[in-house]
């Protein structure tokens, strides 16, 4: 448990230090739970307030037992302007096509991680954020690679590469479908 709480404030102090001045306040709110329907509710109403994802984690915690955890933050000058999607499933032919979705809606990715649902199972959740602000978002197009060898991963990913596809997260972890599956997930700008 104290690796885990470890973890989570060195991944905090390294991403969240960029987003607010000396000067400026930084004020941060955590959303924790084990439906992925409400965190997705949480999320859009914590970006309504002004607030910008940092980072997930799905796991046991102390209390909550099963739960997907977010940290959100926003500096005081920050006005509402970010909208977000959690995607979550255990096909990850599902996922594919739900981000593909996100991706022609101008949403782009945010980070991702597997956790144990109340119903679900073990899910894969993905979270991704778009800019309200943004006239014309250049669309995405993501390419999710699953599979049980990394020696297939290493193929999949230089096919990718090829094609213009940069890695922007991956999550390692047994599915109810797939069994143990490292998922990753690549993204190029379409022009």
């Amino acid at each position: 448990m104290t690796r885990a709480v470890f973890g989570v404030f060195v991944f905090a102090s390294t991403v969240f230090p960029a987003i607010g001045s000396a000067q400026e306040k930084v004020d941060y709110r955590v959303l924790a739970t084990s439906k992925t329907s409400t965190m997705q509710k949480e999320m859009q109403e914590a970006g309504d307030a002004g607030f910008r994802f940092g980072g997930v984690m799905g796991g046991d915690t102390a209390f909550g037992g099963s739960e997907v955890v977010v940290i959100m933050s926003k500096v005081d000058s920050a006005a509402p302007r970010y909208e977000y999607r959690l995607l979550a499933t255990n096909k990850t032919s599902t996922m594919q096509k739900e981000m593909q979705e996100a991706g022609d809606a101008g949403f782009e990715y945010k980070g991702q991680s597997v956790f144990k649902s109340a119903f679900g199972g073990k899910e894969v959740v993905v979270i991704l954020e778009r800019d309200k602000e943004m006239k014309a978002a250049a669309p995405f197009e993501y390419r999710l690679l699953a599979t049980k060898k990394t020696s297939t991963l290493q193929k999949e990913l230089g096919e990718a590469g090829e094609s213009g596809y940069q890695f922007v997260g991956m999550t390692v972890a047994q599915t109810l479908v797939g069994g143990s599956e490292s998922v990753a997930i690549l993204r190029r700008t379409v022009k």
